[in-house]
Parts: structure tokens; C-alpha cells; sequence
């Protein structure tokens, strides 16, 4: 008794069609409304819409996207996926915090765990220098877009400008990095986080593990145990780690860097601080140029 006509139904798509093919059930009933004069409720207009297909349910839109696997990497150390997974790792005994993970897309091995408070660049550079000083260097690395990772200030002028001070420091030890489009893009690190999830926090609880410093010191432990249950051969048996050359600097690249404009008077401002340099023969020189200020971890 309630239905309304046919003609009453079309005059209303035709509408939308006409007008407001683009917006969702919601914006385009508020627009019927105010200048048409057209009162229907928004379920009924949203199931006209996808009706006559001007609108997408978001179950099919879902439906729309298209995640294919993709094969793993051949060798040993051609690509190491990398992430941070935020969780209650301690549980109620502990602070929540997040633990850093290196995982080779090649074998599905963990090859670094580190536990800090925030997933942040200081951090991740002392991961990525553990993890460099026991393998190696790898052909890349594989990350989401967190902004250790990618920046979206990238400059015409200055190849480098683009990069965060973790994409800097990779590039100077000729290491690349790739950021995925999407989870999926990354599931094995995805996978084995929820599998860290489960099995780590059980884990330290039976071992009463409560702290950032216990966890990190126990992780090799962990790692050794993981791998040697879920780890994977390789299908080429060739290692793609490569040896550091004479020219690389792994502490000089693994810190914060920026640069500054000494003054004539030899000093220079960094994290809120004057820094005023001895007048000796070289800094005398430098006056008026442009230095490099290198932050370290420690």
C-alpha cells in the first residue's frame, strides 16, 4: 500500500541520473530535498540508486578489488619486508608499544625484532643497523607508507629532498626501498604479524617478560625457534646480501641529518639549540656555507 509509483520512482532517478550521478544516497537525498521537493527515505533511494546502477553497494565495491598473489623472491636476501605492529604486548603488565619487523620475502624468516615505544626513525635505524651489521645489505627493502618511510614534500630540483632520513640513509648505503599500495601488497610481514601477535605475547607471558629491554634481549631466542618452524628454502640457493664497500659508512648514514647556514659568527641553530663552534681554522673557513648537522641515536 505504501509502494510508490513507477513513473514517481523514475522521475526521481532520472533526477539523480541527470544531476547527481556522482554523489552517495545520503548527499544526493539532502539535494533532492532542498530543490527538488522530493521526500523519500534514504533506504528507498539508495536501493533505486543501485537499482539502476548509478550506485555501488560497498559490498561490491569490495568485491571490485583485486588483490593477486605474487610469487616470492628467488634468493636469500632480494627483498626483506618491513613493518611496525603496534599491539598490547605485554599485556596488562606493560605499556603498549611497538615492535619492529624484518622478514625475507625469499624464505619467510624473521632476521630482526625490535621492540621500542613508537614506530619512529631513530629506531628503525637502529633495527636497520643490527640487522645490516649481521646480514649485510640487501637489494631492498619493502615498507608500507608510514612517514619513516615516504615523504610527499619531494622537490623538482633535488632528487634527494623527497626522501625521509630513513629513504636517505638507505640511498647512501645504495639500498633500495620500495612503499607497497596496500596491505595485501605486503602480506607476508602482514601474516606474520598477526602470527607475532598470538604466539610472541603468550610467550613472555609464560617467561613474565614485562619490559622494552627483557623482550629485546630474549628476541634472538624467539627468532631462532620462529624460523625454525615456519621459515621456508629459498628457490635459488644464492645469497643476495652484499658486503659493505670501502666507501660506505654505515654509522655516518644511520642518523638524522639537515643542513644549516653557519653564521659569520660561527654559530648555527638545530632542535632549538645555538650551537656556537671553536674559531679554529677550519670552522673559520666555513663561515657563510652551508653544513651538514648529523644527529645520532646515541
Amino acid at each position: 500500500n505504501r509502494t510508490y509509483s513507477v513513473g514517481f520512482r523514475d522521475y526521481v532517478v532520472e533526477l539523480v541520473r541527470q544531476n547527481y550521478h556522482d554523489f552517495g544516497p545520503t548527499l544526493a537525498l539532502e539535494k533532492l530535498n532542498e530543490l527538488h521537493d522530493v521526500s523519500v527515505s534514504k533506504e528507498t533511494l539508495r536501493k533505486w540508486m543501485i537499482h539502476a546502477g548509478i550506485w555501488a553497494s560497498r559490498k561490491e565495491q569490495r568485491k571490485k578489488q583485486i588483490h593477486q598473489p605474487r610469487l616470492r623472491r628467488e634468493c636469500f636476501g632480494e627483498m626483506i619486508q618491513i613493518d611496525g605492529s603496534h599491539h598490547r604486548w605485554f599485556e596488562e603488565r606493560g605499556p603498549r608499544c611497538a615492535l619492529l619487523v624484518f622478514i625475507d620475502d625469499a624464505t619467510s624468516k624473521i632476521l630482526h625484532l625490535r621492540f621500542c615505544k613508537t614506530e619512529n626513525a631513530f629506531d628503525y635505524f637502529h633495527a636497520a643497523k643490527s640487522y645490516l651489521l649481521e646480514y649485510g645489505k640487501p637489494m631492498m627493502f619493502y615498507s608500507d607508507k608510514h612517514a619513516v618511510f615516504r615523504t610527499t614534500h619531494a622537490s623538482n630540483k633535488d632528487a634527494t629532498s623527497g626522501m625521509t632520513q630513513f629513504g636517505r640513509a638507505l640511498h647512501e648505503l645504495n639500498i633500495d626501498i620500495i612503499c607497497a599500495n596496500s596491505p595485501q601488497a605486503k602480506g607476508r610481514v602482514e601474516r606474520a604479524n598477526k602470527t607475532l601477535q598470538d604466539r610472541l605475547v603468550k610467550e613472555l607471558r609464560l617467561r613474565n617478560i614485562n619490559t622494552i629491554k627483557d623482550a629485546n634481549t630474549y628476541m634472538p631466542e624467539f627468532m631462532a625457534d620462529y624460523n625454525a618452524r615456519f621459515g621456508k628454502e629459498p628457490r635459488n640457493d644464492k645469497d643476495m646480501h652484499r658486503p659493505f664497500s670501502g666507501h660506505d659508512s654505515l654509522d655516518g648514514a644511520m642518523c638524522h641529518k639537515e643542513f644549516r647556514t653557519l653564521s659569520q659568527s660561527l654559530t648555527l641553530r638545530y632542535d632549538k639549540v645555538m650551537f656556537i663552534l671553536e674559531p679554529s681554522k677550519c670552522a673559520t673557513g666555513l663561515a657563510r656555507k652551508r653544513v651538514t648537522v648529523c644527529d645520532y641515536p646515541d
